[in-house]
């Protein structure tokens, strides 16, 4: 069965002492960016289903810009792919419209389709007074994978319409659950559990404190690749399974109020790549490490209701640098936050692979 969950139940980096850079915003996640609201669908089993295999552990995650809106908005994006072995549909059109309307969902690279099919379907429904009153308004939702299938029946393809609303349905600002949660449940990052995290920044541009916040879906690296604070500490570890290969992705969610043009935030994108590299994933071959950063600012009516001319603010690029600094430090600790509040997965009767989770406390230790 389903199960939304939407507020934290362990550990995070900071509580087990580790040390990072910037200043947080209050919750230190991507709902400290206002307006936006995040919610889960969690399949979580350890026996599999009739005729199957494997365990069904997977999910969507689902995040809602402007998600209090009683309409549709469009929202300026860009996008970078740093490493192309992966999937996040209504990328051409962010490449060359520079914005994106309706939800950004995160599931696992099989259950792409069905998502896409359900994210279309939930549009129609809770804006149909703009979309039942024109035939011809396409909806382009935005969709993104991580490959769970060590963990998870993969082939089964288990996610369905009802996870898909549920997902979007429970969606809500505060706190966010991070590690075996939505589309991060049968997720490993560098050999350990990964999954969901989440992390911001406090920034202040012209007098004024703003957000600049991350969230990401951790599947992806190698064990010997792991470096935290700095500290190459995958070294020190032991791996159950050495020949456990880097077969996943990452994909990383940049949101911030600034008001940023396309351009500006595909520049911020591309910064998601040396926030994932100090934890040390050199961007393998078989991973699909793709980024999209989006801006709450700049609200617009939709293109077909505006006018001949729009106008736009957007902050100086002279100025920019905290911004990025902001956006590497975030999603730096909203990857180590995924893996320490993951759970230990698999290792029954059924499971092809146990995937530890890191011990957050221990892991503080060793880094001192």
């Amino acid at each position: 069965m389903p199960t939304g969950l939407s507020a934290p139940t362990r550990l995070r980096a900071r509580d087990c002492g580790i040390p990072f850079d910037g200043t947080p915003g209050p919750l230190n996640a991507i709902t400290d960016v206002s307006g936006i609201h995040v919610g889960f669908s969690t399949i979580r089993e350890e026996t599999p289903r009739p005729g199957r295999r494997l365990p069904v552990r997977t999910g969507v995650t689902a995040i809602l810009p402007h998600a209090e809106e009683g309409k549709p908005v469009p929202v300026f994006a860009g996008i970078h792919r740093f490493n192309g072995n992966g999937e996040m549909t209504g990328a051409h059109w962010i490449k060359d419209g520079g914005y994106f309307v309706g939800p950004v969902l995160i599931t696992n690279t099989h259950s792409v389709g069905m998502v896409h099919h359900a994210a279309v379907r939930w549009m129609i429904d809770r804006y149909a007074e703009v979309y039942e009153r024109d035939d011809h308004l396409w909806i382009m939702p935005v969709v993104a994978e991580t490959y769970d299938g060590l963990l998870n029946d993969i082939n089964g393809q288990h996610v369905t319409v009802d996870h898909v609303f549920e997902a979007l349905n429970t969606a809500k600002a505060g706190p966010i659950a991070e590690g075996n949660v939505g589309g991060g449940t049968g997720m490993i990052a560098y050999g350990f559990k990964g999954g969901t995290g989440t992390a911001s920044r406090q920034v202040a541009i012209d007098g004024k404190a703003c957000m600049v916040a991350a969230l990401v879906q951790a599947n992806h690296g190698q064990r010997d690749w792991l470096t935290i604070a700095g500290v190459p500490v995958g070294r020190r570890l032991a791996q159950r399974d050495p020949g456990l290969v880097e077969r996943g992705s990452i994909i990383v969610v940049i949101a911030t109020e600034l008001p940023l043009a396309p351009h500006q935030l595909c520049k911020l994108a591309r910064r998601a790549a040396i926030g994932i590299g100090r934890n040390g994933t050199i961007g393998g071959n078989n991973s699909g490490d793709i980024f999209l950063a989006f801006s709450t600012g700049n609200p617009h009516p939709m293109r077909h209701e505006a006018g001949p001319i729009l106008s736009l603010q957007m902050v100086n690029d002279e100025i920019l640098d905290p911004v990025y600094q902001a956006a590497v430090q975030s999603v730096e600790e909203a990857v180590v936050n995924a893996m320490i509040a993951a759970e230990t997965t698999g290792g029954t009767v059924h499971d092809r692979y146990h995937i530890e989770a890191i011990d957050g406390r221990e892991l503080a230790r060793l880094l001192t």
